[in-house]
């Protein structure tokens, strides 16, 4: 895209009107444009409210620190941040901005001369990202996870001052606003490479500041089936995952497409379940620095990682403001990721002992297999054996053929509602009640299961168990 096409939408603004931000540097780059930032010397709010009508679309406040609008819809080719000048001028504006490819401005009317007073268009077309000032990333820590993303976004390798200023800056970062960091590390998540953002961060000195965890899993070392460290590991997990969620077919193969298009389903906070799949990567082993043990035949053990990394992930997401579902989701996934390793041994698995894993594993069973696999693909150490990790494969392939017909079946319905069955075998409700219909459903998904038959396997039922239900695991 030309400059001048991206002025465009904009003609008849008039004078005090800017594009500015990081759309210059894509267009320069020939890139795509989604989004445009303008920056405007008077009234932002009366400009989004006339732009707005002019182009038949929609407008709301976006910040009311930065007395920002996003103006969106109608006719416009793009989203539209509109947004003051800040400070005394465009060039005090442009020089408050994180990096040099960041602070270009463009005015939307009149000859098509770019303001550069930073070097951005040169920092562009050597493809390098620099910092505005010495203070850019102090006065907003933020900066540092903005840095990763975009180099990730845009492949641009980030100048050695610049990362010695984000690093100086990473250990603030929990001084700024929980929402602005979500939103962050949840756009890194949206990546495609979410990976290299989070190995980006990592090398700024930020992602064992916003999961402290993850720095305490620096140099951890684990059992002989690993290769790397718990961190490395990490990572390499949420590579799978996300090159998983992206195309599953080469391990997924004819239940591929499916398997993508739920993974593309939207979950919360702007994230398709994939992209919340790649935040519980990140998190599953967050607590194996916490519960890592040696054994005295010299055994590496992480006993209870699963459940105590369950906690640590919910409380920081809470932290983060995520939002309820997302926290359910990825928490769910953290207390659960072990659960398909420990049934390889059981394989083939019938469809009842795959449906308990799948309802064990609910809400989040589609992306607990995925995890699953991701995780099993990221060990690579001195045990491991190709069998080992193909019988992983395996199984999780057979797991999800089963839940993918169980959820084209469709619920399965009691024989007979819980009241009318306690009534038939002259037994009050009870916990027992939940314990029958469990075991009936399980006969269902095999047979049918006609009312007297259901009466009659509840009442064989209380004449062995009675009315007192037992730990499933101690029988």
């Amino acid at each position: 895209m030309r400059l001048e096409d991206l002025r465009a939408p904009f003609a008849g603004l008039g004078d005090g009107v800017w594009i500015v931000g990081g759309c210059l540097r894509d267009a320069l780059l020939g890139r795509p444009v989604a989004d445009v930032d303008l920056a405007v010397a008077g009234d932002a709010s009366a400009l989004a409210r006339g732009f707005a009508k002019a182009r038949g679309a929609g407008r709301f406040p976006l910040s009311t620190e930065f007395g920002a609008w996003r103006v969106l819809g109608g006719d416009l080719p793009y989203t539209v941040d509109i947004t003051p000048v800040q400070g005394t001028g465009l060039g005090d504006d442009l020089s408050r901005r994180d990096l040099s490819v960041n602070a270009m401005a463009l005015p939307v009317t009149g000859p098509p001369q770019l303001v550069d007073p930073h070097g951005g268009r040169a920092d562009t077309a050597a493809r390098v990202l620099r910092a505005v000032g010495p203070g850019s990333f102090a006065a907003d820590p933020v900066r540092v996870l903005r840095a990763a993303r975009i180099a990730d976004q845009t492949g641009f390798a980030v100048d050695p001052g610049t990362a010695r200023l984000a690093r100086e800056a990473a250990p603030s970062l929990w001084t700024s606003s929980p929402e602005r960091l979500r939103d962050e590390l949840f756009r890194m998540a949206r990546s495609p490479t979410a990976w290299l953002a989070l190995e980006r961060l990592d090398g700024l000195g930020g992602l064992g500041v916003l999961v402290p965890q993850l720095e305490a899993a620096r140099g951890v070392e684990q059992n002989a089936y690993h290769h790397r460290d718990v961190l490395g590991h990490t990572l390499e997990v949420v590579e799978h995952a996300g090159r998983l969620a992206a195309d599953p077919e080469p391990v997924f193969r004819g239940d591929a497409a499916r398997l993508e298009a739920i993974l593309a389903e939207p979950l919360a906070d702007g994230l398709t379940r994939g992209q919340g799949l790649v935040v519980a990567a990140l998190l599953h082993d967050m607590a194996k620095p916490a519960t890592r043990a040696v054994q005295p035949d010299g055994r590496v053990t992480f006993f209870h990682h699963d459940r105590a990394g369950a906690a640590q992930a919910d409380d920081l997401l809470t932290r983060l403001r995520a939002a309820n579902r997302l926290r359910a989701q990825v928490t769910a996934l953290v207390r659960d990721h072990l659960l398909l390793g420990f049934m390889v041994h059981r394989q083939p698995l019938s469809v009842v002992q795959a449906d308990r894993y799948l309802r064990a594993t609910e809400p989040a069973a589609t992306e607990q297999i995925v995890l699953s696999v991701a995780d099993r693909l990221a060990t690579d150490g001195p045990r491991t054996t190709p069998i080992q990790i193909t019988r992983h494969l395996d199984l999780a392939r057979q797991v999800l053929r089963i839940h993918l017909a169980l959820l084209d079946r469709g619920p399965i319905r009691p024989p007979l509602p819980g009241d009318r069955l306690a009534a038939a075998v002259g037994a009050a409700p009870g916990p027992w009640l939940s314990e029958v219909i469990d075991r009936l459903r399980e006969r269902q998904l095999t047979r049918e299961v006609t009312p007297e038959a259901a009466v009659r396997f509840a009442a064989d039922w209380l004449s062995i168990h009675g009315t007192a239900v037992k730990d499933p695991h101690e029988q």
